[in-house]
């Protein structure tokens, strides 16, 4: 029989873990909830309207076609299945020059009369502008929605653009991915290697100093790295290769490979020690040396040890935020190199969420970045699961 207080300990306990797993569960849904409507945003910048000649039969437009016509890749509306007329576009940027009168006080009164003038005399024009210089009785032209193929393969990421913002994704996904692995490649070799120095090769009172070092480490705020990686790393990369600057991905591979080496160092090390001394025993006493005992026997034994190490290592780092913003360069350009810039999610996040108006078009794209961001994490602590659950089904 359970006394009053435990009973009432215990429903306190209850209700403190329903209700973390229920503020998690909540912060998921409204992540993904404000990221995915960005696919129900229209293409346009936001409050922008499409106007075309009423003689026009181009009624339907995509992201893909408006973004032709502004960059001038399609200079003539033959090309767009229409007459043989050149392409005029009139936007916010160049109002001026099609009505000269649009800098004075009466804008709001002038415009609308103005603008609908000036398409139905000029069959070759048309405009992106905002809502409230539409004219009146204005049908608009249907542009579409952004696409999940504009967000994931596009590699333009131009959120301000006007009159259509661009939220290529790729090239801060691939940016993530170029420099985690970059990471991994830097942090493993030395990650491990330090691991099993200090759980076979070192003595003990060697290894009760390095310990706390090493997870002294795992303390240090990122941002302190991020200023040793700008002072130390970049320099040196940018004297080392010759390059115009040193902000790169290998800057950032180097800096994040520093950051995750803690993780990889102490979870490698127990996974070490806790293989069983009967399988050491065991080899030596075949007659094996120790460093066959080692390469054969105990580093084998503890791989799902090692691997969980090494994944949950590249977790810590491919959520680094700060680090890495201020050593990667920023550049939101497909990785070719680890010697060219990039940009990370969290970097994009980081550097822009500031300047996005709530509940905007761009405000959602860096949700839905977010969203990339927690799937990437997720998809990474279940593939450790999978290595431990794959080792338990082993030993039993």
């Amino acid at each position: 029989m359970k006394k009053p207080g435990e009973m009432l300990l215990e429903l306190l306990i209850r209700i403190l873990g329903w209700s973390s797993s229920l503020i998690v569960i909540l912060i998921v849904l409204f992540l993904f909830r404000e990221g995915l409507g960005l696919f129900s945003a229209s293409v346009l910048t936001e409050r922008h309207v499409l106007i075309v000649n009423p003689e026009n039969p181009i009624r339907e437009w995509d992201a893909n076609k408006i973004h032709k016509v502004t960059r001038e890749e399609v200079t003539n509306w033959k090309d767009l299945g229409w007459k043989n007329i050149p392409i005029q576009v009139l936007t916010t940027g160049n109002l001026e020059q099609f009505i000269p009168e649009a800098q004075g006080d009466n804008v709001l009164d002038i415009l609308p009369h103005r603008i609908d003038s000036l398409f139905k005399n000029n069959p070759g024009l048309i405009g992106f502008i905002p809502e409230r210089y539409a004219p009146q009785g204005y049908v608009p032209v249907e542009t579409g929605n952004l696409s999940v193929n504009d967000f994931f393969l596009g590699t333009r990421w131009y959120p301000t653009s006007d009159p259509a913002p661009e939220f290529g994704a790729l090239p801060i996904i691939l940016g993530s991915l170029w420099v985690t692995l970059g990471a991994v490649l830097f942090a493993l070799p030395l990650g491990l290697a330090t691991a099993i120095y200090m759980a076979e090769i070192a003595n003990k009172r060697i290894a009760s100093i390095l310990k706390p070092i090493v997870e002294l480490m795992a303390g240090i705020p990122s941002v302190v790295f991020g200023f040793f990686g700008l002072v130390v790393i970049v320099p040196l990369i940018k004297e080392m290769f010759g390059l115009a600057v040193g902000e790169t991905a290998l800057a950032g591979s180097i800096l994040l490979g520093i950051i995750a080496l803690p993780t990889v160092i102490t979870i490698a090390e127990d996974a070490i020690r806790s293989t069983p001394y009967a399988l050491k025993e065991a080899s030596l006493g075949m007659g094996a040396t120790h460093w066959q005992t080692l390469v054969r026997v105990i580093i084998p034994a503890s791989f799902s040890g090692i691997s969980a190490a090494v994944i949950l290592g590249v977790g810590r780092a491919i959520g680094e935020t700060m680090a890495v913003l201020m050593v990667t360069g920023n550049a939101a350009v497909l990785p070719h190199t680890f010697l060219s810039p990039v940009r990370t999610l969290p970097a994009t996040i980081a550097a822009e969420l500031g300047e996005a108006p709530v509940g905007g078009t761009h405000y959602r794209a860096l949700f839905l970045v977010a969203c990339v961001l927690f799937l990437l994490s997720l998809g990474i602590n279940l593939i450790v699961n999978w290595i431990q659950f794959n080792a338990k089904q082993k030993e039993a």
